[in-house]
């Protein structure tokens, strides 16, 4: 995990181009654990599939997965492809990884609270 300058406040640059907030934005970007949901197909009938979120996960940086199911059920797996088996485990039904996109943006919550 990454740190940032102590350098500055949180409001405002220094006057040698540092932005406290900028660097903040960027380690919270570079840092952040990549998501994906587990979706469940099954089929209804001959050619009639119906899809559901049935879980989420999250891979962090350092490797484990934690899953966490639309039934409140969690898992900790060594990778996103374990979670394939526990929910697509039945005759007629198949899971998917959906991954999330890359996060673009982010947002400081302002003021910083101050202990």
């Amino acid at each position: 995990m990454g740190t940032v300058s102590p350098q500055g406040s949180a409001s405002e640059p220094l006057e040698c181009g540092f932005d406290l907030d900028e660097e903040i934005r960027a380690l919270v970007l570079d840092s952040a654990p990549r998501m994906f949901a587990v979706v469940q197909e099954t089929d209804l009938a001959e050619g009639v599939t119906d899809a559901e979120v049935v879980a989420w996960g999250i891979v962090h940086e350092d490797g484990p997965v934690d899953v966490i199911g639309a039934n409140g059920h969690t898992a900790r797996l060594r990778s996103p492809e374990r979670a394939l088996w526990w929910y697509g485990d039945k005759k007629g039904e198949r899971a998917r990884l959906v991954w999330l996109g890359p996060a673009g943006a982010a947002a400081l919550d302002h003021p910083v609270a101050v202990r």
